[in-house]
């Protein structure tokens, strides 16, 4: 009785090879998922923004950490880069339409550092976070709206932490003729610490232009 050839068992194994292979090459050429580690970018066309390349807008140095606020084709991504490697995460405010520009960018160092992306929509302001502690940044799962026009960082309460401002405007039915600021804090409760007094103007917010409200200038929202 004639032998099976020899070569059937090689072929298969070459074909194995063939097919591991393959796997392990789709693996490493699998883009980096949004806020997922990568190492530190080599330009701005590391980065697709839609279908186009993304493009910096502005930067921001927050310790020894880089912030990159990009973008392009109606998305937008914001890159951290520091001794670690990249962090990549999406913007959920440029996909919400807000305007981009070169004041979209606001961040402060501290223990808890906190970068605030935010852009105009209309009449309102949208606003995102990102907070880094240790050289880790996560977003803040918290998304803001600022009915008043105005969005920024202060610290509030005093614990070296920046909180986030936000002016509202009061309504009473279709008429919202005055305003008060409302503010968030990241170390403590996702309720906001509090809101000031509505007052009939602009300038009659503490600190104005600037919004800079005290901890005792606060009071429960609504009350």
């Amino acid at each position: 009785m004639a032998k099976a050839p020899r070569s059937v068992p090689a072929t298969a194994g070459a074909a194995v090879l063939v097919i591991v292979g393959c796997l392990v090459t789709a693996y490493l050429l699998r883009p980096s998922a949004p806020g997922s580690a990568a190492g530190p970018p080599t330009g701005e066309d590391d980065l697709r923004c839609g279908g186009a390349d993304c493009r910096s807008v502005v930067k921001a140095d927050v310790g020894a950490d880089t912030v990159d606020l990009v973008v392009g084709a109606g998305t937008g991504r914001i890159r951290i880069v520091g001794a670690g490697g990249s962090n990549i995460f999406e913007s959920t405010v440029v996909e919400s339409g807000a305007r981009i520009d070169e004041r979209s960018l606001e961040c402060v160092a501290s223990k808890v550092s906190v970068c605030l992306v935010r852009g105009p929509s209309g009449d309102e302001v949208l606003g995102e976070v990102l907070v880094g502690r240790d050289g880790t940044w996560n977003r803040a799962q918290a998304r803001y709206l600022a009915t008043g026009g105005y969005l920024a960082l202060h610290d509030v309460d005093g614990d070296a932490v920046a909180d986030v401002v936000a002016v509202q405007r009061e309504c009473d039915g279709k008429v919202c003729a005055r305003v008060y600021a409302q503010v968030f804090s990241f170390t403590g409760s996702r309720e906001p610490l509090g809101c000031t007094a509505p007052v009939d103007t602009d300038e009659e917010l503490p600190g104005w232009p600037a919004v800079a409200p005290a901890a005792a200038d606060l009071s429960p929202c609504g009350a």
